[in-house]
């Protein structure tokens, strides 16, 4: 029996399909995937063999989702709930977490009880666990009779060329389940995610490929990120290059933006504006300028050709960066499926 006959998936808050195209690649049959985002659909069906659905996943019954699973054997519930609201900066908006964003992992687990999947899989970032709503999700699911395992990971280990620690819970109806062991000791590094990619100014896009484009930097920051060493920050500046809110002692603490990335480590964590110079360590090694949104898909694993625009469409840095950054890494995608797919191939023997 194939990995496609064996299974079936549906991806809550699917975004542009980071975590449906690890799955599709494989080989683990994904029927669809549900997002709000209207802006996801094109990138999310250009590339995957699986239906998208715009939708509020809090709106969502059983039996609608329960319709959406083909007929398999085992059916799959995967999802990464909007991080935003456990994220370290939101931290100082802590709330109950049953109203708005907070509450979308509710609905995960109300969906969950309702349709009954036999596995469950969820990535979020690593505070995630420090809050209330996750305790409630991981009680619910074991109260509905699944065998529960969380940890926090390092995607670097698992083929993701950046330093992304996150949250990856799986759960199965039918015994214990648990992410595979890391692929590599060896972390990717950022020259072998883009070092191939043709060089262009700040500002330029490649003539073959209109995502390999980068945004344009004033003349100050032009004159920044050419005295900016690769594994360096603004502290390495003349100071009269440096900015005023930094140079306060309520901004020495800061020294994690307008750097350069290093070629023999991995990336930093790709954020939705990790296009911008000045909004994290997304300087481009060797090139005055920050790096490209096509750079930003690699560093988050995609493959050279996953298209994000229909031909003609418009390139928006903030909202592709958005999407990007958004996004959960495709190989890490890779790495849960696999850990399914082993899983299952063991109940099938049995």
């Amino acid at each position: 029996m194939s990995n496609k006959e064996l299974a079936t998936c549906v991806d809550l808050f699917c975004g542009v399909g980071g975590l449906t195209h690890g799955f599709v690649m494989e080989g683990i049959s994904v029927a669809a995937g549900i997002d709000l985002d209207p802006a996801c659909q094109y990138p999310y069906q250009a590339n995957n063999s699986a239906k998208f659905v715009q939708g509020d996943v809090s709106k969502l019954d059983g039996t609608a989702l329960k319709a959406l699973f083909e007929d398999a054997p085992y059916k799959v519930l995967a999802g990464c709930a909007p991080c935003q609201p456990f994220s370290t900066y939101a931290q100082r908006y802590e709330s109950d977490g049953k109203e708005g964003k907070w509450g979308l992992l509710y609905h995960f687990a109300r969906l969950a009880e309702e349709a009954q999947p036999d596995v469950i899989t969820m990535e979020n970032v690593p505070t995630v666990a420090k809050h209330a709503v996750f305790q409630d999700f991981v009680e619910s699911l074991k109260s509905f009779g699944y065998h529960v395992w969380f940890e926090v990971v390092d995607s670097s280990l698992y083929g993701v060329p950046q330093a992304r620690r996150r949250m990856v819970l799986l759960a199965s109806k039918h015994g214990p389940i648990k992410l595979i062991d890391p692929l590599t000791p060896t972390p990717r590094t950022v020259k072998q995610a883009i070092g191939h990619l043709r060089p262009i100014a700040a500002g330029e896009s490649a003539p073959r490929d209109r995502l390999h484009a980068s945004a344009s930097l004033s003349p100050l920051n032009l004159r920044r990120i050419r005295v900016s060493k690769p594994g360096g920050t603004w502290r390495d500046w003349p100071k009269e290059l440096v900015a005023a809110c930094h140079q306060a002692d309520t901004g020495r603490t800061y020294p994690g933006v307008y750097g350069r990335m290093e070629w023999d480590k991995p990336a930093p964590t790709m954020t939705t504006q990790c296009h911008g110079f000045g909004n994290g360590r997304f300087g481009h090694p060797e090139q005055d300028r920050a790096i490209s949104l096509r750079e930003a898909a690699l560093i988050q694993s995609f493959p050279r050709d996953y298209d994000f625009v229909p031909k003609g469409g418009e390139i928006s840095f903030t909202a592709l960066g958005r999407l990007i950054g958004n996004a959960v890494p495709v190989e890490l995608g890779r790495a849960i499926a696999r850990s399914i797919q082993l899983h299952l191939a063991s109940l099938a023997k049995h």
